[in-house]
């Protein structure tokens, strides 16, 4: 046994040693590190030995590890993330050759001097170190059983909007879960939403609202369920039975509520939802059933105006936006197909009757109504798919837009589309025209439309401000009634080689006030493995990659590193604001695409095209961007094991004081518990900053409750400091955005989130939604 182990280990070792020196010259002919192949030549030369059965291998192998602690310290520090790739697996291989086994197959038969305490010493630092990993990771206990104050309105209790309230501040004036007393929160209740449709998965994205004792939320498939607040019990279910037919990725971020002024009776107060196959819904928010008034029978048809569309090319994710008694929406348009995909024009409606009231066409700015007989939005144009804010004193609607399709070439692209694409306009409620525009990227090339929802927030000094956050990471400040910036952002150059065919914007924006949320610059050593072979592959992909730093355009000879990747920065969680403190609480990620052109001729031989409801398409791999001369090759910079190429931390929790712009805290945001290589969870709390997707709340007692990450976690954090105050496990990732409210029947605050999980961020699969409170008085 111990002869077979023997040769086992020297295979490795071999195979490993062997891997390294093909790696390692490929790297050093392209100008990168000679250590991987040094090391690889030693490690092959020490497996011969040790197959010769000589001393000199473990001579040789423990003075190669001397060498390379040298080496690794001198190339990253003591930075323990960088540190592990470099020495871990190296030091394990030559830990097996301090063994009796080893050194008896080399000839050595004396003990190796204070082998006893050497292994009884690493045993015992192993379990240690595993048992720190879970002491470190336990929340600290609650301080205080005292509740806080109840609050002082009926209104501070309710959660009426998407983020809150029409500007999505995601901030709640509520305080009876303080600081203190959070530790003592508990389960509640919980709902399962049920199977859904056969085809497709759905992805639990919702924002609860809370008016006044029920609690209404969407399923990814459109359906729209209202719960008791203070059960989770169901009083009733409104089916849309919507069609999923060829619809890539089941999402529903939310429903909206509307007062209708001085009326009374049924549907006075109404729930909307617009839909997967395209249609708005009304429904009285007291029983669920259709609006009769609203539309034909409580639906309007978004396919006016629109025809024809391609079965899934478009549909819409996010609630409408409720703006001086209007409901303005727009719509997903799907990524990459072809030059001529539906419109991403943005209506309005009429909230009482359903009429339509004024269109926002980019390919049409100036005209606001619906396109003669015949005729049909512009096609290809910038759409808006993520959640808009509104503030009826202005009277503007704030749409944040994505580019003309397709995203990753632009040499097709009219005048409008470059104005708009990539920003957020303001719009008139009352008439849909242009009041101001602000673009976050020139001519957009790297799939980085505006993600997140206007953040609206009112600062002293009569200070009217709207946080605009984005993919790139870059957060602008501007003020909402003009779009001129509060704090400074310049114009900065960068590269401007782009294929032929295109025009690449000579400067971009940049935030320069605010920290930029797009992580640290990629680098040949800031690459990432578990190994030195993965390592080693992750600095040759790196080196093989074209890479200016941000903003580098695609290339067809090489991939082109785009860092942040269509991930962010900052992605449709958005940011939360805490006005009392004037706080932005920020989370982010860190993770790049590895990203590449491909001639029309190549990808024709390699059979892309559009898809089809039949051959449904993702927004990444190979996409068609049929009408151009490119299509495109888009996937995040991962390592052969799955894992990001670039080193840990990916994903953070920060808190940035908007009267300096400067960052008052910022942590690693959840653990590898649930994520690692291969996807296979690792089961370790190891606190390394994952990727995550989802929204935050802040309350007036100085909290931040917030899920979001690969970890399946809900978590509370003191706004102040950003210490982890309380965690609670969940059945999957809770990637959305969670809600607080207040319930009467017992007197509580109630923290509220849809833990569905999510397909792209590999965060598990649920249908349940979860509440917690403190314990009843």
């Amino acid at each position: 046994m111990q002869r077979f182990l023997n040769i086992a280990f020297l295979l490795i070792l071999l195979v490993s040693g062997a891997a390294l020196v093909a790696l390692g010259g490929q790297l050093v002919a392209l100008g990168g590190s000679a250590w991987y192949l040094l090391s690889g030549i030693v490690m092959v030369v020490t497996a011969v030995l040790g197959f010769r059965r000589k001393v000199l291998s473990i001579r040789l192998f423990w003075a190669f590890l001397a060498a390379n602690l040298l080496w690794a310290l001198w190339e990253v520090g003591l930075d323990g993330w960088a540190l592990a790739p470099r020495i871990a697996m190296p030091f394990c291989l030559g830990l097996w050759m301090l063994s009796r086994s080893y050194r008896s197959h080399v000839g050595l038969a004396e003990p190796l001097p204070g082998g006893k305490i050497l292994w009884r010493g690493l045993g015992f630092a192993a379990v240690a170190s595993v048992a720190a990993l879970f002491w470190l990771d336990a929340t600290p206990p609650a301080i205080s059983d005292a509740y806080g104050p109840s609050p002082a309105t009926v209104q501070d209790g309710e959660w009426t909007a998407y983020g809150n309230d029409r500007g999505g501040s995601r901030f709640s004036p509520l305080a009876q879960i303080t600081p203190a007393n959070v530790g003592n929160l508990e389960r509640i209740w919980s709902f399962h939403t049920g199977p859904g449709p056969k085809e497709g998965k759905p992805s639990f994205q919702a924002n609860p609202l809370k008016i006044g004792d029920k609690v209404y939320f969407c399923t990814g498939y459109n359906d729209v369920i209202a719960l008791d607040a203070e059960t989770g019990k169901q009083v009733w279910r409104h089916r849309a039975r919507t069609d999923t037919h060829g619809v890539y990725g089941l999402s529903c971020r939310g429903v909206t509520y509307y007062q209708v002024p001085g009326a009374t009776g049924p549907c006075s107060q109404r729930i909307y939802t617009a839909t997967l196959d395209a249609r708005l819904l009304a429904m009285d928010a007291a029983d669920g059933r259709s609006c009769a008034g609203f539309g034909t029978n409580g639906v309007v048809s978004l396919l006016e105006g629109m025809t024809p569309v391609e079965k899934g090319y478009y549909f819409v994710t996010s609630p409408p936006a409720i703006a001086r008694g209007k409901l303005v929406l727009g719509g997903w348009v799907t990524d990459g197909q072809h030059t001529g995909e539906p419109s991403g024009a943005v209506r309005a409606f009429d909230a009482v009757t359903g009429r339509f009231a004024w269109a926002f066409d980019i390919g049409k700015p100036d005209f606001h109504g619906l396109p003669p007989e015949g005729q049909a939005f512009t096609r290809g144009t910038p759409n808006s798919w993520a959640p808009m804010s509104s503030d009826d004193a202005l009277g503007l609607v704030y749409v944040p837009t994505g580019n003309a399709t397709p995203d990753y070439f632009g040499g097709h692209r009219t005048a409008n589309d470059d104005k708009y694409s990539s920003s957020v306009v303001a719009l008139d409620s009352e008439t849909g025209a242009v009041r101001w525009s602000f673009q976050t990227t020139h001519h957009d090339l790297w799939d980085y439309d505006v993600p997140a929802q206007p953040t609206l927030v009112d600062l002293p000094g009569g200070i009217k401000g709207l946080l605009q956050p984005t993919k790139r990471g870059e957060i602008f400040f501007l003020d909402r009634a003009t779009g001129k910036p509060i704090l400074p952002v310049a114009e900065k150059p960068v590269p401007t080689d782009g294929v032929p065919g295109e025009r690449v914007a000579p400067t971009q924006p940049y935030s320069v006030a605010f920290p930029s949320f797009g992580g640290p610059r990629p680098t040949e050593k800031g690459m990432w493995g578990l190994t030195p072979i993965d390592q080693a592959m992750c600095r040759l992909r790196f080196r093989e990659a074209r890479f200016a730093g941000d903003m580098t355009p695609l290339s067809t000879k090489q991939p082109t590193l785009t860092w942040p990747g269509y991930l962010g920065g900052v992605d449709w969680g958005g940011v939360s604001v805490d006005p009392a403190r004037q706080l932005m609480i920020v989370n982010n990620n860190q993770v790049a695409n590895y990203n590449r052109l491909i001639p029309r001729s190549e990808a024709d031989k390699m059979g892309v095209k559009p898809m089809t409801a039949k051959h449904m398409s993702d927004v990444g791999g190979p996409v068609a961007q049929q009408g151009v001369p490119y299509a495109a090759h888009i996937a995040p910079f991962l390592s052969p094991l799955a894992i990001p190429c670039q080193q840990p931390p990916y994903g953070h929790i920060n808190a940035v004081d908007l009267r300096t712009g400067k960052m008052v805290w910022s942590r690693r945001f959840g653990t590898s518990r649930d994520s690692g290589p291969l996807t296979l969870p690792t089961l370790l709390p190891i606190p390394m900053g994952v990727p995550n997707i989802g929204g935050s709340v802040t309350t007036r007692s100085g909290l931040v409750f917030i899920g979001a990450t690969q970890e399946h976690a809900f978590r509370a954090y003191d706004v102040a400091t950003g210490r982890e105050l309380w965690r609670a496990r969940l059945p999957a990732g809770g990637n959305a955005s969670p809600s607080t409210y207040w319930s009467s029947k017992s007197g509580r605050q109630f923290v509220v989130i849809a833990a569905g999980g999510h397909g792209g961020m590999l965060s598990g699969e649920s249908d349940e939604i979860i509440a917690y409170a403190l314990p009843k008085k």
